[in-house]
């Protein structure tokens, strides 16, 4: 995988510049520049800050097929709060979201 384009196509997707990225990020406007200008990988803990920005995890960034599902806020804490369950839990919840029909 191209790294350094899967950056490219997320920003262009949420039409952000090399400052947004960076504001965003937290990381200095130097690493993001680093990255495009000198075509520099970007380390792990780079690659994470960036996912953070743009909202997705490591898994969606690296993910060759593009049809991942864009979780919000609260989804995303519902979907942290289900990780921490039990498998016994893990049902008792969707049977109880089952009824909701």
């Amino acid at each position: 995988m191209d790294v350094i384009k899967r950056i490219d196509d997320l920003m262009a997707e949420r039409n952000w510049t090399d400052y947004k990225l960076s504001v965003e990020s937290g990381l200095s406007s130097s690493t993001i520049a680093n990255i495009h200008r000198r075509n520099t990988v970007p380390s792990i803990p780079t690659i994470e800050a960036i996912c953070g920005a743009f909202g997705i995890s490591l898994s969606q960034f690296f993910c060759e097929n593009a049809s991942f599902v864009q979780l919000n806020e609260e989804q995303q804490a519902l979907f942290n709060k289900w990780i921490t369950l039990t498998d016994f839990q893990k049902k008792l919840v969707l049977g109880l979201i089952g009824e909701f029909r």
